[in-house]
């Protein structure tokens, strides 16, 4: 990619004394993981296109703390959430977007207690709500008539009972939505959450992404839309597993919508 992003940093808008409409939290995933960082600037793209004035932490953001505190270790969590805090509070911080389900939940429901209080919204339901203000369209484009599954990531959808805005978001495409016998709040987890991401399978016959990427096949998709990092690389891995790479694509939302739009 040759064209230069436009990625203010929060320190940038201070020196200039502005304040963002919305810090965009990009999250360890979105920032290190080359995947990710596809996702990441698959937003940038369609913040800078909707003329959202946003800015990053930068080199200020430090992990949020989910992946210790879902591993046991609450002391580690707590000394990485209060450094956050204290660098968000000291920059006025308001509302918050992030990309990662598992940002999102963290910060929105258990930084409050450490001192920590934004209003906080996962990607798809910000860029639901620059849909409906007008301040982005949508066309159908390359997607239209596409077989499209969408993926429910735990930390988005029975954590915090967010369904509609993802959904929303793939109907906009024009494409047909399939829904897996797996769904909302039945939904079943990629198999990366509570920190399991990082460590190898315990015994068993059969992994859970293996399962959850079998149920999104059975639905004969051209592509199984996901809205977090983590779930991506899970399904990406189990669609290798089966040999349908060249037949499916795994695509966050907002690389959906970036690339219907020729971004």
């Amino acid at each position: 990619m040759s064209e230069l992003l436009n990625v203010p940093t929060m320190a940038d808008f201070m020196a200039q004394g502005k304040q963002p409409e919305v810090l965009f939290w990009v999250g360890c995933a979105g920032s290190f993981d080359d995947r990710a960082k596809k996702i990441t600037k698959a937003f940038v793209k369609l913040l800078n296109k909707a003329q959202v004035e946003f800015a990053v932490l930068g080199t200020e953001e430090s992990c949020t703390g989910d992946p210790a505190k879902r591993a046991g270790n609450e002391f580690l969590f707590q000394m990485q959430a209060v450094t956050n805090i204290e660098v968000l509070n000291a920059y006025e911080v308001k509302k918050i977007v992030t990309a990662c389900p598992h940002c999102f939940n963290t910060i929105k429901n258990e930084y409050p207690e450490l001192g920590g209080n934004y209003e906080v919204m996962h990607h798809t339901q910000f860029l639901k709500t620059l849909l409906d203000e007008g301040r982005l369209t949508i066309e159908g484009g390359q997607f239209k008539g596409k077989r499209i599954t969408f993926h429910d990531p735990c930390y988005l959808g029975r954590a915090n009972n967010v369904y509609e805005a993802p959904r929303d978001l793939i109907k906009k495409l024009e494409a047909e939505l399939i829904e897996m016998k797996n769904c909302k709040r039945t939904g079943l987890c990629c198999g990366a959450g509570g920190a399991q991401m990082f460590k190898d399978a315990e015994k068993g016959n059969k992994e859970v992404n293996i399962e959850r990427t079998e149920q999104a096949l059975e639905t004969q998709p051209d592509i199984v839309a996901a809205g977090c990092p983590f779930c991506n690389t899970m399904m990406t891995d189990g669609v290798k597993a089966k040999e349908k790479e060249s037949d499916v694509a795994i695509m966050d939302i907002a690389e959906l919508i970036a690339n219907a739009q020729d971004l």
